[in-house]
């Protein structure tokens, strides 16, 4: 069986872009691939410690499943944000312990909640009455956080409209929870992904102090505060993660000081549930123009059209579910890409289906079949998500490793 995962000691090269062309070089079949950057992953491991040392991350498994990078994370030590039951399984596999997994599906299959209760996953979210009472039969003695709504109207990928209760809801809810005899310990939300407007932590973070002290009214005890994910994974995001991470702190530090009023521990255990943040910059994708056509447009002007070895079947996936906005780089030396025209473009993915363009109407420099495009900030929702469509490969993992 083929691989799709080649390893490359990246000590051997001096940047990304020589292994990119290395591969080029010696890519016969015409595949498109990833170099993924395991020292990229690393950097914003400690970067997260750094700048937000109280939340510990529990990583998103959804957003980039390869099992590289998750068995990378374990061994830095971060938990785990399940949504199935392969998912939990997964983790476990890497020797995680059940205590290091938040099932963090609000509305999850029957016998994925029995397969929690057998292997130890005790810790899940919740957003309805119909949840609490499956949780009642099918696992007691779980743990669970209420996740509530946040202001979502500032990010890119919104959320409410699917998950989370409104703030006038949770008494019920927690009240409901005691008369089952269940176990609430926290709170949690999301505020989407690629959020332009980090100040609303606050407003919800300030929500969750109420609900966390609403469920000690009604007997529960609260200790888990879960701040959710959508953290921006790209260097050159235009909210930096830096940012959000102030904006965070200062709202942690008013409604869940570590010390009380009088001088005690607050113990309250505060996780994250970042995916993008972690993979997005560290997954470069190149891909190749297989066919080259010019269409006149309408007003006279030239379109070079440009048919690639991916398209939105495939990596470029997340153009449609995630919108994101593909950022290609000739793969030419300066001096090459000086003597380019540049045209009216558009970049086609390789299947017979009019949806599978990449990108439109953007001006660039000509390009000749067989040349090839680098693409950045390739690791968040593409590779989990590509398929065969068509009977086109989905690119290989090419993973960058620094031995020393």
């Amino acid at each position: 069986m083929k691989t799709l995962v080649e390893r490359v000691n990246n000590t051997q090269y001096s940047t990304i872009e020589d292994i990119i062309v290395e591969n080029v070089c010696n890519n016969k079949n015409e595949q498109p691939f990833y170099v993924v950057n395991m020292q990229d992953i690393y950097r914003k491991h400690m970067d997260w410690l750094v700048l937000m040392p109280r939340v510990k991350p529990f990583y998103a498994v959804k957003c980039n499943d390869n099992p590289e990078v998750l068995a990378f994370l374990a061994s830095l030590g971060t938990g785990f944000d399940c949504a199935s039951k392969v998912e939990i399984d997964t983790i476990l596999g890497l020797g995680v312990k059940p205590d290091n997994i938040i099932y963090a599906n609000p509305c999850k299959t029957k016998s994925f909640i029995k397969h929690a209760q057998h292997v130890g996953v005790n810790l899940m979210t919740f957003d309805n009455e119909l949840e609490l009472h499956k949780v009642a039969q099918l696992h007691p003695n779980s743990r669970l956080v209420l996740r509530i709504k946040g202001d979502d109207s500032h990010s890119r990928c919104k959320f409410n409209v699917k998950f989370g209760a409104d703030l006038e809801k949770a008494y019920d809810l927690l009240s409901l929870a005691s008369k089952l005899y269940l176990n609430v310990v926290g709170v949690s939300f999301h505020i989407g992904s690629d959020c332009d407007h980090p100040s609303v932590y606050t407003d919800v973070i300030a929500r969750c102090r109420y609900v966390f002290d609403l469920g000690a009214k009604l007997g529960h005890k609260m200790t888990i505060l879960d701040i959710g994910g959508g953290f921006p994974g790209n260097d050159n995001a235009p909210i930096p993660f830096e940012q959000h991470a102030r904006i965070i702190n200062r709202a942690l530090d008013i409604y869940f000081p570590k010390v009380d009023d009088h001088g005690n521990e607050t113990n309250v255990t505060i996780i994250a549930e970042p995916g993008r943040y972690y993979v997005a910059s560290a997954f470069t994708l190149a891909a190749m123009v297989i066919a080259k056509r010019v269409e006149t447009l309408p007003d006279g002007q030239e379109c070079f059209m440009y048919y690639l070895n991916d398209g939105v079947y495939g990596a470029f996936n997340n153009t449609i579910f995630e919108h994101a906005t593909a950022e290609p780089s000739p793969l030419l030396d300066e001096g090459e890409l000086y003597k380019r025209n540049i045209r009216l473009s558009t970049l086609w993915g390789p299947t017979c289906d009019s949806i599978d363009c990449v990108k439109r109407d953007f001006y660039f420099p000509e390009l000749n079949i067989g040349e090839w495009l680098v693409f950045p900030n390739m690791g968040a929702y593409t590779c989990c998500v590509a398929t065969t469509f068509n009977g086109f490969e989905r690119a290989k993992l090419i993973i960058a490793d620094d031995k020393e």
